[in-house]
């Protein structure tokens, strides 16, 4: 995914809603970006920055795993 390339506002409810399930008390690192809270995490998506399409790019990703049967 590259910087110009739009979020489709589902995909990104879709990963707001998984974000949501996570642990208001902890951290998530992305790579070389830092670390970031879960309401930080939801404002990049919702901003549709590279942040946010990072996120959105290693969540699909990972369902696409799931999907196969790689992840169990």
């Amino acid at each position: 995914m590259n910087a110009q390339t739009k979020i489709p506002q589902e995909i990104k409810e879709l990963v707001i809603i998984r974000l949501e399930t996570l642990p208001s008390d902890k951290k998530i690192s992305i790579g070389s970006f830092g670390e970031f809270s879960k309401e930080e995490l939801v404002e990049h998506v919702k901003k549709d920055d590279e942040i946010g399409k990072k996120l959105v790019e290693v969540e699909l990703e990972f369902l696409r795993a799931l999907k196969e049967g790689i992840v169990i």
